[in-house]
């Protein structure tokens, strides 16, 4: 067995697959491992073709395959089976060893496993990698967190197989503890957004346009020549222009209106109410995902509900302008309040990420990279206080170019009976931040009615309580 690969991976689901012939492909000696041999074998047969890839068949073979101090890469479900594979390496490990959990765990467990490695000496990172199979098999988004020194064994590494941008490659340090899981959690929290606001505009000409696939994909494809140049618009136009191989209609239209999800954007909203940071768009875009789910109970009580299938605007072309930068303005809230979290969240768990290193990592090789990211890291750079983007007055003067515009949108969008939440809540966030004075003194004066939780006053320091009952 050759005893001498700089690198093993466990796990060889695609994933695993596409990232371990990145890293041979770009020259480093491989040894890989999967719990079902077949598995194995497949890829080795099927996929290597050359490449410094080896195999190992038990955990004890995997280890011996390893230079001194292993770095493992463990890409296996998340959950459970991360702490399995953990606790039949660890008997195998010796202090100084690197471990890396490169799937989507929460970033809590991230920083249990952490303290539990770090306690017999073994060092662990928790590994966020977004561009899917073929990033990870081309150059993926990186976003690396845990010590400065775990992350040092494997950085010549990381930094050669991820994305390349002009400003380059899309991997770096995001901080300490649980920091890159937990960024890794933000960033797929604002994928859910941008994706909501694309089904939503794509709902929107379909319904209240009355627009075909074909136009909506070549909609889709001249807005990506624009500010909303980006993965996510690309890859609606890509899917919309699929035809179905067996009837020839879009492929799109056969699919059940049922998307699913697998955590991530949950985790995000709720550590973002533990935080007490708003992010209304991200939230409701997991919960748009999960009302999806009641397909029998929207069916049933449509048939019974009726309201306007149809409500062509006077202007289509306006309209499509309108979508645009309704669009757009979903995409710059989803950003706003995810650089939110992520600003709050550091600080409270002591992080340190630099959220300007963050959008630059996600320039390219990831899921939300796009046009916009370059202006929001110059903007986070002007002042990396703000925590919000919103102190900043070329970021106001973004989304004030395009509010009225999802003014009108969102009124046509209720006339047709078309839902639109992420642009909904993405407008009233916007509209509530540019308020000095918020009806939140009518809900703090009833609490303090009915419950005595006092309130304090625009007039003079201090905190009252009120008898308002008689």
């Amino acid at each position: 067995m050759d005893r001498s690969s700089e690198i093993g991976v466990v796990g060889l689901a695609v994933m695993g697959q596409n990232l371990a012939l990145n890293f041979a492909r770009n020259g480093f000696r491989v040894c890989v491992y999967n719990r079902t041999p077949e598995r194995t074998e497949a890829f080795l047969r099927d996929r290597v073709r050359g490449e410094p890839i080896v195999p190992a068949y038990t955990i004890e073979e995997f280890a011996r395959c390893l230079e001194r101090p292993r770095r493992i890469l463990l890409m296996v479900q998340a959950g459970p089976a991360v702490d399995q594979v953990i606790e039949a390496l660890l008997p195998h490990l010796e202090p100084g060893d690197l471990v890396m959990d490169g799937g989507n765990s929460h970033y809590a467990d991230t920083e249990r496993r952490m303290q539990w490695l770090a306690d017999r000496g073994i060092r662990f990172l928790g590994v966020g990698i977004s561009g899917g199979e073929k990033g990870a098999l081309l150059g993926p988004s990186i976003m690396p967190g845990g010590s400065p020194e775990a992350y040092a064994m494997v950085e010549a590494m990381l930094t050669r197989i991820a994305a390349q941008s002009e400003e380059g490659p899309c991997c770096a340090y995001m901080g300490r503890g649980g920091a890159g899981h937990y960024v890794k959690m933000v960033h797929n929290a604002i994928e859910y957004a941008f994706m909501q606001g694309i089904a939503e505009v794509y709902d929107f000409m379909k319904t209240a346009l009355g627009m075909p696939t074909e136009a909506i994909a070549e909609t889709f494809e001249r807005w990506n020549e624009g500010t909303l140049n980006a993965f996510l618009t690309e890859l609606a136009a890509r899917v919309l222009r699929y035809r179905d191989p067996e009837t020839g209609d879009p492929l799109v239209e056969r699919i059940l209106d049922k998307a699913e999800q697998k955590g991530t954007g949950r985790w995000a909203a709720q550590s973002a109410l533990e935080l007490g940071v708003p992010t209304p768009t991200l939230t409701v875009a997991v919960l748009a995902r999960t009302l999806s789910h009641f397909k029998a109970d929207r069916e049933r009580i449509g048939a019974a509900f009726p309201w306007p299938d149809r409500r062509t605007p006077s202007s289509p072309e306006a309209a499509l302008s309108d979508l645009e930068a309704a669009l757009n303005l979903v995409v710059l809230a989803a950003f706003s309040q995810g650089l939110w979290l992520l600003h709050e969240a550091s600080r409270a768990y002591r992080y340190g990420t630099d959220r300007a290193e963050v959008l630059r990592v996600w320039r390219a090789g990831c899921i939300i990279r796009a046009r916009w990211l370059g202006f929001l890291r110059e903007v986070v750079r002007e002042d990396p206080e703000d925590p919000h983007l919103l102190f900043s007055a070329r970021f106001r003067a973004e989304l004030q170019a395009r509010l009225s515009a999802a003014g009108r949108i969102l009124r046509e969008a209720f006339e047709a009976g078309v839902p639109m939440p992420a642009l909904s809540t993405a407008a009233d966030y916007v509209l509530s931040m540019r308020r000095s004075q918020l009806p939140a003194n009518l809900i703090q004066a009833q609490r303090d009615a009915f419950g005595a939780h006092t309130y304090e006053r625009l007039d003079r320091p201090g905190v009252f309580h009120t008898e308002w009952l008689d």
